[in-house]
Order: structure tokens, then sequence, then C-alpha cells
């Protein structure tokens, strides 16, 4: 595997791409206004003509052990024996996400398909009803992990893009073929849940409109504070940790929009009626401990040093760990070691399994990580 490294910051590309490259797959994280330029796609795909381009805006994109702002961070990766493939798809085509999901991953050849990585949209998109329609239409021995863009603390909009496509409400897929290539996925958290415990009473897909029978915004406010004036931004550092019952694995949520006037919340995923729910806070060390496991989770299942490996990490995190936000990425570093070339962003939603060999699920505030090698 042979990986090129750049990234567009002040207009330049630092270091100057290649006059020509054999890369296959370029991954492309950054600014939405960069991503929709069409000068600078033209640029990228002179220097790589073999190459299929996936990539979508971020709250942040990751390099190395740095989170950068206001760039474009490009990953070339030329493969020895892996073959790819790459479709998209628009939401606008569908009647919901899990339709989208399903006709996406039906246009991949499932013959010795190893892995797929997704790339959606992060604010038209329900991650739970993609990641269900991926999961049916997929092999079940294949694994599936990615992530939904992001746009800074703004939420105005996302965008994805795949080759001459970058657009707002785009999805795309790259999937990975062939025996050569070893996968290792992590995901962990590092939040602690506070107040009582509430019952889900009304919802609908992802939009949660009452908990206990009270408005589910008027309730959240109310534990907000002052913070509730800062609201959808200020909701990324107080997720809501929800359980089908005590001897299911909670999972965490993290809210996309509010509608003031039915009092209701929309998140990254399902919100399902008569689950539990709680209110979560940030715990730094936690945080950092939780990106460090997720990298040893995702080396478990390698049987050499991972080569690449795309961190996606959610905006929440960065929100809380402020400038020491590198602290997650150092940590990642230590385990990874610097011979495995990093790349990613933050988000607005993980997808992931929570390790090697499990099932899929989308995931909020956590630190996600996929691993490749190839043997």
């Amino acid at each position: 595997m042979n990986i090129f490294q750049s990234i567009l910051i002040n207009g330049r590309w630092q270091p100057e791409l290649p006059e020509s490259s054999e890369a296959g797959l370029i991954l492309l994280f950054g600014d939405r206004g960069k991503a929709q330029s069409s000068e600078i796609l033209s640029v990228i795909q002179n220097a790589f003509t073999k190459a299929q381009i996936i990539g979508c805006s971020t709250s942040g994109e990751i390099m190395g052990t740095r989170v950068f702002d206001q760039t474009l961070v490009l990953t070339a990766v030329q493969f020895d024996t892996t073959k790819i493939s790459t479709h998209s798809v628009s939401i606008e085509q569908y009647d919901n996400s899990f339709i989208a999901g399903e006709d996406l991953a039906s246009q991949l050849e499932h013959q010795d398909l190893k892995c797929v990585f997704v790339l959606s949209d992060g604010q038209k998109i329900n991650g739970s009803e993609l990641v269900a329609g991926l999961t049916s239409s997929l092999p079940a021995n294949v694994s599936i992990s990615g992530g939904l863009a992001g746009d800074d603390a703004r939420f105005e909009e996302t965008i994805v893009w795949h080759n001459e496509r970058a657009q707002s409400g785009l999805i795309t897929i790259c999937g990975f073929y062939g025996d050569n290539l070893k996968i290792g996925h992590g995901s962990l958290g590092g939040w602690d849940s506070f107040g009582p415990e509430r019952i889900v009473t009304r919802s609908e897909s992802n939009v949660l409109y009452e908990l206990d029978g009270r408005p589910a915004l008027e309730l959240y406010k109310s534990y907000l504070g002052e913070e509730s004036k800062k609201l959808p931004s200020s909701a990324l550092l107080f997720p809501l940790s929800i359980q089908a019952d005590v001897d299911s694995e909670p999972v965490v949520r993290t809210i996309l929009n509010i509608d003031e006037e039915q009092q209701s919340m929309t998140f990254a995923g399902d919100i399902p009626e008569g689950y539990s729910a709680k209110l979560m806070k940030a715990n730094f060390e936690r945080l950092v401990d939780g990106a460090v496991g997720a990298a040893s989770n995702a080396l478990e299942k390698l049987s050499e040093n991972a080569e690449l490996a795309i961190l996606v990490s959610c905006v929440g995190r960065r929100l809380v760990l402020k400038q020491r936000v590198d602290d997650e990425l150092e940590g990642v570093d230590e385990i990874l070691t610097d011979r495995c070339v990093k790349c990613g962003f933050y988000s607005y939603g993980e997808i992931s399994p929570l390790v090697s060999g499990t099932g899929c699920h989308i995931h909020n505030q956590t630190m996600t990580i996929t691993t490749f090698s190839e043997a």
C-alpha cells in the first residue's frame, strides 16, 4: 500500500501534488466551500487521473495528530492488490434513509467484498435507517464504517462528494475487495450520565417529542439553563444516552436540530418509544481514554501494523476538548504508531461496529477508527 498525503492551506498544497500518480482512491475531508470548487477539483483530478474521489465537509479535518479548519486534507491510496468500487445516491430520490441505504448497497458487487466505507450528508439523513438499509443489502460478513458529514458547529449545510459530484443530501459508498486486505474497527466514547432516568413516551423515527409525557425540548432546556439560548449547538455538550432495557448496551444520540413550535428534537439516529433516556456530560480524561481504547480495538484483529487509519470523531468531543483536542489524536498515534498514516474528520455521527467482528451501528459522541493493511 502506497499512501500520499497533502493539505490545502492558505491556497497552497503542502506538499505539492504529484504530476501524476497511480493512486486508486482519494479521501478528501475539509471545508465545504473548497469542496465545491471546480478549480480545486480539476487540480486533484489532473494529478490523480486513475483515482476515485470520496469525501465530505467536516467540523474539523484530521491529518496525523493535528486537527485543522477551513482546509482540505487529501489522502491518496495506491493499493497493491485490493480493488475498490464507489457509488453515490441523493436522499432526494428516496422516501427514507433505509431505502437509500438499501439501494446504494445493492449497487456494489458482493463477490469478494471485504468491507464498505460510507460518507453521508449530516443533516438530511437518519443515520439509524441508513445503517439498517446498508446492512439489509450486504452479506453478513461485510463490515461497515464511515460517518456523517459535519459543518463546524453551524448546522447550516453539509456536503458529500463523489468524483465530480459535491452536494448536499448525497451519500457515497466505497467497497473494498480482496483477501489480502485486513480491516480493524474500534469505537468508544467517554461520557458520564447524570440526572434522573426518563422514558421516551412519544417519538417518530429520529424525532423525539416527549419524555415522561412532557415536551422533550421543554424538559431538555430546563437542564441546560443559560446554555439553552445557544441551541442547537450547545446540545453537542449534552447528548442523550438511550437504552432498550437493563440488559442491552446503551447508545448515545446527538441532537441535530430543534423545533420550537413542536417542542421536539431531531437526532442523528432513532429514538424508539419505550426506551429509557438519560442526559450525559463530558469527562475530559475519559474522552481521551476512549480514543486510545478505540485505537487498541481497531488493531486487535490485524496480524500486522495498520498502514492506514480513518478516524471519525464527534464534533461534540471537539467542543469539550477545545485547545486540547490534539490529546485524543496523540493518544491514538501512540497506539497506531507513526508508521500508520492517519486521516479523518470531526462529524455529526459515526458509523462503525463497536469492535471488529460485530454488527454496525450509528454512534454519536464517539471516536471511531477503521484500520487497513494489506498482507
